[in-house]
């Protein structure tokens, strides 16, 4: 219970805080913008099972590889990518949030 609450509020009150400390004159297009992140989620279905409680997505999922991760770190650096990278980002922090769970 701890680790759905932990990994779904990641995903969710990250980007929320994100948006509001650093885009508060637009947080909500900010928020939504960052929470569109979420896309990457979609390799999942290239999995079987297509969602297992014990597998750390964390270089495991090809959007989640230590390679996706590297270029969504350096889509922080141009502005126009930054939401984006950002929602990415935050994105996997929540993932690894979610493996800290798993021994």
């Amino acid at each position: 219970m701890l680790q759905t609450v932990a990994h779904y509020g990641c995903h969710i009150l990250l980007p929320l805080a994100i948006a509001w400390i650093g885009y508060r004159s637009q947080w909500k297009m900010a928020f939504l913008i960052m929470l569109s992140g979420m896309w990457i989620d979609v390799d999942h279905l290239l999995a079987t099972p297509i969602f297992s409680p014990n597998r750390c997505s964390i270089n495991f999922h090809p959007l989640h590889s230590y390679f996706a991760i590297t270029v969504y770190l350096f889509l922080l650096i141009p502005k126009k990518s930054r939401l984006v990278a950002l929602g990415l980002v935050a994105h996997i922090i929540a993932d690894l949030v979610d493996c800290s769970f798993m021994s």
